[in-house]
């Protein structure tokens, strides 16, 4: 059985992490999360995150190394974040509520997707912790 991948991606800038605000659905609405989206079939994970970072925040990216484990967030559908460099473009929340950069001591704080605690470990070492 083939699983759906979904691909988030971890933009950090000068000790900095972007979070988007999610608008949708209704049960995840408000809550902040590392922009991403699903891979189409026969799509690589770094082409799919390049591509739902350029649609959802209008930036290019480079994807680098692989951030933490991946989550199950159902029996076909696994999440798998990467660390991304922006090489372009302009930030701009076109499927997001709000785009925030937070620092280290922010991430216990903040409203995340529950999906996404999962990296809290993993992005504090990213960005120096």
């Amino acid at each position: 059985m083939s699983h759906q991948i979904v691909v988030a991606g971890a933009l950090i800038s000068e000790a900095a992490l972007l979070v988007a605000q999610r608008d949708r659905p209704p049960e995840l609405a408000g809550l902040w999360e590392l922009p991403g989206g699903k891979a189409a079939i026969g799509e690589t994970d770094e082409a799919a995150l390049a591509r739902e970072l350029y649609e959802e925040l209008g930036v290019v990216v480079t994807v680098g190394e692989r951030l933490g484990e991946d989550v199950a967030l159902s029996p076909t559908m696994i999440l798998r974040a990467y660390l991304v460099t922006q090489t372009d473009g302009t930030l701009h929340p076109n499927d997001h509520r709000a785009l925030r950069w937070i620092t280290i001591a922010d991430l216990d704080d903040l409203a995340w997707v529950p999906a996404d605690r999962t990296w809290l470990a993993a992005l504090r070492r990213a960005l120096g912790g």
